[in-house]
């Protein structure tokens, strides 16, 4: 049966599906801050419970702070961060520096659960990437998985040349003005069409990353040349040594073409000009019901079995999570899990 891009992935990581209820996602990638994870922490130390899958866990932090004033409150959360990594044995700490390209924490092909403003960085690399409020932290540091429903699938083009001196910000304008705010809740985008393949990774990210903006759960671009000549760059930066045995499934990652979309959006870029856009325009069904329109992603607390909250029901299923990663062949990569396809 042909699959999506969005769809071999995702269905690749899924731990357990029921009929009515969200599915347990496995994640491969989970990236911690000194904002989001607080809370976490805290959950788990009143639970008596490790982080499940340290290894898995990165901690992200900025580079050169100790040389810039910071406030009292900065200067806390970045002495519990690091308090808390010791605590729970965190050991994958990687620096960044604002303004500069992501350390390489992530590959095509996984699942990624991060902050929203880095989502659209791993959604350019081909992978699944949803950005989570610190309220739902806690529950993937203790499983290694998320629950949420299986957002429907969009495909978003944009074919032909655009005009002298335009860019992906106007990309970003002019699909925020068609698509509207909400356009795109509940949906997961892959974006494609000539105009947009080829732009750089720089520009690919920020598209992206436009994806919140629009309503999206998330977005991703299937990894082509562009996305393999990124990933050899910055690995040659961040570990001084070449990629050279690529999983060969990353560059087999990308949509069957046959493969059917909820919803597909083609636009051309001769449409699109320099300067803002109104908000309204939408080529989307604007009837939508109110339940189509809902929020995908569950919220801790909420009961989805009797006795249970999300993390709890979660934390009584152990053993298949541990059973579904046994049963998957893991490839450990330059000290990153990928799920060979």
């Amino acid at each position: 049966m042909a699959q999506t891009l969005f769809d071999k992935i995702w269905n690749e990581h899924v731990v357990s599906r029921n009929a009515g209820f969200p599915d347990t996602l496995y994640i491969d990638t989970h990236i911690i801050n000194k904002v989001t994870s607080p809370a976490a922490f805290e959950g788990l130390r009143k639970r008596r419970i490790p982080v499940l899958r340290p290894g898995q866990t990165i901690v992200l932090t900025e580079k050169g702070l100790e040389h810039i004033p910071l406030s009292d409150l900065s200067r806390f959360q970045i002495d519990l961060l690091h308090r808390n990594c010791s605590d729970f044995d965190l050991e994958r700490i990687e620096e960044y520096r604002t303004g500069e390209p992501l350390p390489l924490i992530a590959f095509p092909g996984q699942t990624v659960i991060c902050d929203t403003k880095h989502a659209g960085v791993f959604g350019a690399l081909g992978a699944i990437a949803i950005g989570i409020n610190d309220f739902l932290v806690e529950q993937v540091l203790a499983t290694q998985c998320f629950l949420i429903n299986k957002p429907k699938r969009m495909k978003v083009e944009v074919n032909g040349k655009l005009a002298k001196g335009l860019g992906v910000k106007d990309i970003n304008h002019y699909l925020i003005s068609e698509i509207t705010a909400d356009g795109a809740n509940a949906y997961f985008i892959e974006y494609g069409g000539d105009t947009l393949l080829n732009l750089s990774m720089e520009d690919r990210i920020a598209l992206c990353g436009l994806s919140k903006e629009i309503g999206a759960v998330g977005g991703l671009i299937a990894p082509d040349e562009t996305t393999l000549e990124y990933i050899f760059k910055q690995n040659s930066m961040s570990y001084g040594e070449n990629i050279e045995d690529i999983p060969g499934f990353w560059e087999s990652l990308r949509s069957d073409e046959s493969s059917v979309y909820d919803e597909v959006l083609e636009f051309d870029a001769e449409d699109i000009r320099p300067g803002n856009y109104g908000i309204g325009i939408s080529k989307l069904i604007t009837s939508r019901s109110s339940e189509e329109r809902s929020g995908m992603i569950t919220f801790e607390g909420a009961a989805i079995i009797a006795g249970y909250n999300d993390t709890d029901y979660l934390l009584s299923r152990l053993e298949e999570i541990e059973e579904f990663e046994n049963n998957k062949a893991l490839n450990i990569y330059k000290g990153h899990q990928n799920i060979a396809y």
